[in-house]
């Protein structure tokens, strides 16, 4: 998009018909412009055409008398003034959609639309029975699923962009509820030339003489710390020659023999691998896995939401 000397004949109308009357829309259009930093997406993504959009974002601007953001040809960033403005937008607009669905439960009316954020494991374990059960329960509702990290998924929560996280345990969850629905174990991947699969029985003295292939620590999310944590137990910390950000990067290095590590046993399951899993002997990995949810949240304070949820704990563990 190019820069303009002034807004355009569209926004001009725009801004004489709504002087000192800033819309809802216009802040779910900057909120999308601010996601995407792209005017191109954010316009296919609210659905108007780009030099509409354009124009909708100027005329906030001027009502606001500040730059939310700084357009050039190549980009568009958010300026401090925009970074503040998209975070009170987000909970403006969040606060509108759980009014309506506060007003909905009143009438006893079934929420629209479930948001769920979701860690990978689960998307492969447990998603895919709630998923089913919530379908079954309430056919008519709109279910949107979103991956992200536990971080991610917490934030989405607290600002009322998710109304259910499937996540890691954490040791502070704020305003949220969250209770533990199973526990993942862990087990040693080791690609099926390397010498280690010649034992009956791996001990963790055999990992001394092995690279190790660990999860980076650079985002410390619980799954790292944890690993650095055992790893640093048995004195093995040393030994991490290479690290990763996920299990299928972690997994994809065992298979091409670069060193062994931890990985949970759905990668058994995974095609053409070239790795096998094996238990180290005195060695126990578990990983928990729950659900998060904002209390005040009408979406999943009723319609049985939650219990839906808490009914997959006994499947899960």
């Amino acid at each position: 998009m190019t820069n303009q000397t002034g807004p355009c004949t569209l926004c001009l109308h725009y801004s004489q018909r709504n002087v000192g009357n800033m819309e809802l829309r216009q802040l779910s259009y900057f909120v999308a412009v601010a996601e995407e930093l792209h005017f191109g997406r954010a316009a296919s993504r609210v659905c108007i055409a780009q030099p509409a959009l354009s124009c909708q974002i100027q005329a906030l601007e001027k009502e606001l008398g500040v730059r939310l953001l700084e357009r050039s040809t190549r980009k568009v960033e958010l300026t401090r003034a925009g970074e503040v403005f998209y975070d009170r937008s987000v909970r403006i607009l969040s606060d509108v959609g759980q009014s309506a669905e506060v007003t909905r439960s009143v009438a006893g009316k079934a929420a629209r639309t479930i948001r769920i954020g979701t860690v990978y494991p689960a998307t492969i374990g447990v998603l895919p029975a709630f998923l089913t059960r919530i379908g079954r329960k309430y056919p008519g509702i709109e279910l949107h699923v979103s991956s992200g990290s536990t971080g991610d998924i917490i934030r989405g929560l607290e600002h009322g962009q998710l109304n259910l996280g499937f996540i890691r345990p954490v040791e502070n969850i704020g305003s949220l509820r969250f209770f533990s629905i199973a526990h993942e174990r862990y087990l040693l991947a080791v690609q099926k030339t390397n010498s280690l699969l010649d034992r009956n029985e791996i001990d963790i003295e055999d990992l001394r003489g092995e690279k190790i292939i660990s999860f980076t620590r650079r985002n410390l999310s619980y799954t790292e710390r944890y690993f650095a944590e055992v790893f640093d137990t048995h004195g093995l910390t040393g030994n991490i020659a290479y690290s990763c950000d996920d299990t299928f990067s972690l997994v994809s290095l065992v298979s091409a023999g670069l060193g062994i590590g931890f990985a949970p046993e759905w990668t058994r399951d995974l095609p053409n691998r070239n790795f096998e899993l094996r238990p180290v002997r005195g060695v126990e990995l578990k990983l928990g896995l729950g659900v998060a949810w904002n209390k005040d949240d009408p979406a999943t304070s009723r319609d049985d939401i939650i219990d839906i949820a808490r009914s997959l704990v006994q499947a899960g563990r």
